[in-house]
C-alpha cells in the first residue's frame, strides 16, 4: 500500500506551524551566536580586552550550560502543561531575550550579549522536551520517521543558514550591528507567529507535581529512563552521536585553515556539505524504513560514521596542497572531492543513525513520561558534548593531529556501536533483516496497519522458509516474540541470539511436556504485558509449497489469554534457497532472479470466538492466494 510522502506533512496544520516554530528557533540561535563570535574574532579590540580564545570557548559553553541545569524542569513542564501554549510562552521568552541582546548590540555591552547567549540556551533547553514529545501526539506511527526526518533536516538547515547569515550580516558595513539586532528580533517574532497556529496538544500528566530541585529531579529522570533498557540505550546512542558530531565540527575551522590551507569559505563549504548530508540522510530514513520505525537503520548509520570518518583521516593525510586557496582553488586540488564526499556521507549516515533513535524513544517510552525522558536525553547530550571537548583538547595536547583525531573518533564510534548492538541485539537483528530484504528481495507489505499499534495479539502465518521470521520481523512496526521449535532454539551460537530477542522455545508434549508447558506460560505472560506473539501453527516447514495442517496449540493459547488473532500469509519465498523442498530448490530461485518479489499480506483481526485451526488455515489460504 503506497503511503503519502513525508513532505505532505508540511501542508498540514498539525505539523507545519510546529516545524516552522522549531526551525526559526534553531535559525535564530545560530544567527546570534555566529554574529557574536564573528565580531569577537575580527573586531575584538573595539569590544573587549579579554582573550579571544577564552571567549570563543566561553560562549558555546554558556549556551550548553542551561541544558544541564534546566532540562529536568523543562521536561516536567512539558508533561504537565498543554504544549501549544507552552511553545508560545517559550517563543515570547525568545523575543524578550533578543530585545535584551539588541540593547547589548547598540551599547557594545559584551556581558549583556553573553547573558543573552545563556538566555538562548535556556530557550532551547525549554523547547527541546516539547519538540520531540509533540510529534508522537500528532503523528501516526507510520508518520513518525518522516516527521522526525523533516525536523532534523530543518534543524540542521536552520543551523547552517543561521551561521552563514550571522557572519554575513554582522560584517556588513556600516549597518551590520543594527541588521543583526533587528534581524534576530524579527526571526523571534516569526517563530512566535508560527507557534500561534500550533493546534492544542493536551498534557499527558496534568496532575504532575513539579520538583524544583534540579539535582534530585535530574537523577530521578535518569533512573526512571534506565528502567526501560532499549529506551535508555537509545538515549545513550543518541548522545554518542552528539559526542561524535561535537568533536568533528569543532575541528572544522582549524582543519580548513591549517590542513586544507583554505580561507574562511572552505570552512563554510565543509559545514554546508555536512549539513546537507544530515538533511539528506534524515529525509532518506522514511523511504528506507518503509514508513515505520526501522531501528535496523541505526547500525547501518553507525557503520557509515566509522567508515567515512576513518576515510576522512586517510583523505586528509593524502592531501598535498600547501598554498592558500579559496573554494575554486580547493576544488582543483587532488583529493578535495574525496574529502567533501566523506563529509557529505558522514552527514548522510548520521541522519540515518539519529532519526530512528528519536522515533524509537518516542514509540517505546511511557507517554506520560515522554517529555521528561527527552529532557534526560538532553542532559546526557550536553554532558557528552562537554566530554567531547575535553577529550579533543587532551588528545590534541598529547600531539595528535586533527586528521588523527578523526581516526580515533571513528574507531571509538565502532567500539561504542558494537557494545550497544551487543547489549541490545534487536538493533543488529533488525539491521540484518533489513539488509537481507533490501539486497536479495523486493518486499511489499499489504494491510500492515492491521497489526495493532498497541496491546497483545497473536500473529499467525504460514511457514514457507527458514527466512520467514526475518521477513515478518523486518516488516512489523512493533517488536515480536516468536515461538520456535526447541531444537532450533538450542543450535550453538544461534541460541544466544534467540535468547537475546526473547524467542519462546516449544516442544510437543510427546517430546518434552515440561518445555511445552513453560512455552504456554511464557506466551500468556507476554500477551498479558501487551506484546505481540507470532506463531507458525503448521509446526514445520512446507515441503511442497502447500499449507500443512494447522495444529491446535492456538486454542490452548487463547484459553489462557483471549486476545485478537491476526492471520497473515507470506508469498514469493517458496522455491528459494531458503525453503525446504524434496525437489530441486534452485530451479524456481534462479527463474525468479536474485531480487525476487516477496509479499506479506495481513488479514483482518479475528475475535477469539471466531478462531479454530480450520478457520485460521482457510483464512491464511485465502490471503496466500489473493492477488493485489
Amino acid at each position: 500500500m503506497s503511503k503519502p510522502s513525508q513532505f505532505k506533512l508540511m501542508t498540514q496544520r498539525r505539523f507545519a506551524p510546529f516545524f516552522w516554530a522549531q526551525f526559526f528557533g534553531a535559525f535564530n540561535d545560530n544567527v546570534f551566536k555566529t554574529a557574536l563570535l564573528t565580531v569577537l574574532t575580527f573586531e575584538a579590540l573595539s569590544w573587549t580586552t579579554m582573550d579571544r580564545g577564552f571567549l570563543n570557548n566561553l560562549i558555546p559553553g554558556l549556551f550548553i550550560l542551561p541544558f544541564v541545569l534546566f532540562s529536568a524542569i523543562a521536561g516536567q513542564l512539558a508533561d504537565k502543561f498543554e504544549k501549544s501554549g507552552l511553545v508560545r510562552y517559550i517563543k515570547l521568552l525568545e523575543i524578550a531575550i533578543m530585545l535584551m541582546a539588541a540593547i547589548g548590540w547598540m551599547r557594545h555591552d559584551l556581558w549583556l550579549l553573553i547573558a543573552a547567549v545563556a538566555g538562548m540556551g535556556l530557550h532551547s533547553a525549554l523547547f527541546g522536551p516539547v519538540k520531540y514529545a509533540y510529534l508522537p501526539q500528532k503523528l501516526a506511527p507510520d508518520e513518525l520517521v518522516g516527521g522526525n526526518g523533516l525536523v532534523e533536516m530543518g534543524t540542521f538547515v536552520g543551523i547552517l543558514l543561521g551561521e552563514v547569515l550571522g557572519a554575513v550580516l554582522v560584517l556588513h558595513k556600516p549597518w551590520g550591528i543594527e541588521l543583526v539586532a533587528g534581524g534576530t528580533i524579527a526571526i523571534a517574532c516569526a517563530g512566535w507567529l508560527a507557534s500561534r497556529a500550533i493546534p492544542l496538544s493536551p498534557a499527558p500528566a496534568p496532575e504532575l507535581k513539579i520538583n524544583w530541585n534540579l539535582a534530585t529531579e535530574t537523577v530521578r529522570n535518569i533512573r526512571y529512563s534506565k528502567q526501560n533498557r532499549p529506551v535508555f540505550l537509545s538515549m545513550l546512542a543518541n548522545s554518542w552521536f552528539w559526542f561524535y558530531g561535537a568533536i568533528l565540527l569543532a575541528q572544522f575551522p582549524l582543519y580548513a585553515k591549517d590542513y586544507l590551507h583554505g580561507d574562511h569559505s572552505i570552512f563554510v563549504l565543509l559545514l554546508t556539505i555536512f549539513s546537507l548530508g544530515i538533511g539528506t540522510g534524515s529525509l532518506l530514513c522514511e523511504r528506507l524504513s518503509g514508513h515505520k520505525v526501522e531501528i535496523g537503520l541505526v547500525p547501518f548509520g553507525a557503520i557509515g560514521l566509522s567508515v567515512f570518518g576513518f576515510d576522512l583521516f586517510l583523505a586528509s593525510i593524502s592531501y598535498t596542497n600547501t598554498t592558500l586557496v579559496d573554494i575554486s582553488g580547493f576544488l582543483q586540488q587532488h583529493g578535495s572531492l574525496r574529502i567533501l564526499a566523506d563529509c557529505l556521507l558522514i552527514g548522510v549516515f548520521g541522519g540515518l543513525y539519529i532519526v530512528p533513535l528519536f522515533a524509537l524513544i518516542q514509540t517505546r517510552c511511557d507517554p506520560e513520561h515522554m517529555s521528561r525522558t527527552i529532557a534526560g536525553m538532553n542532559i546526557l547530550n550536553a554532558v557528552f558534548m562537554v566530554v567531547a571537548a575535553l577529550v579533543a583538547m587532551v588528545l590534541l595536547n598529547m600531539g595528535l593531529s586533527i586528521p588523527q583525531l578523526f581516526m580515533v573518533t571513528a574507531i571509538l564510534n565502532a567500539i561504542v556501536a558494537l557494545y550497544i548492538f551487543t547489549v541490545v541485539p534487536e538493533f543488529l537483528l533488525r539491521f540484518l533483516a533489513w539488509l537481507m530484504l533490501h539486497t536479495t528481495h523486493r518486499v511489499r507489505t499489504f494491510n500492515a496497519e492491521r497489526i495493532p499499534a498497541e496491546g497483545g495479539a497473536i500473529l499467525v502465518c504460514n511457514h514457507v522458509s527458514y527466512m520467514d521470521a526475518i521477513v515478518i520481523l523486518a516488516t512489523s512496526p512493533r517488536p515480536l516474540r516468536f515461538v520456535m521449535d526447541h531444537r532450533i532454539f538450542k543450535i550453538p551460537l544461534l541460541s544466544a541470539l534467540f535468547k537475546a530477542v526473547r524467542a519462546i522455545p516449544i516442544a510437543p508434549a510427546s517430546e518434552d511436556a515440561e518445555i511445552m508447558e513453560a512455552a504456554y506460560g511464557s506466551i500468556a505472560r507476554a500477551l498479558e504485558r501487551g506484546e505481540l506473539v507470532c506463531i507458525f501453527p503448521e509446526g514445520k516447514l512446507t515441503r511442497d509449497g502447500e499449507l500443512n495442517e494447522f495444529k491446535g496449540g492456538i486454542m490452548k493459547i487463547l484459553e489462557r489469554t483471549p486476545v485478537p488473532v491476526i492471520p497473515m500469509a507470506l508469498r514469493g519465498l517458496w522455491g528459494s534457497l531458503w525453503t525446504r523442498s524434496a525437489d530441486n530448490p534452485f530451479q524456481r530461485s534462479f527463474r525468479s532472479g536474485p531480487f525476487s518479489k516477496l509479499e506479506l499480506v495481513v488479514g483482518q483481526p479475528m475475535a477469539v470466538n471466531e478462531v479454530t485451526p480450520e478457520v485460521l488455515r482457510e483464512c491464511v489460504a485465502q490471503l496466500r492466494g489473493a492477488r493485489k
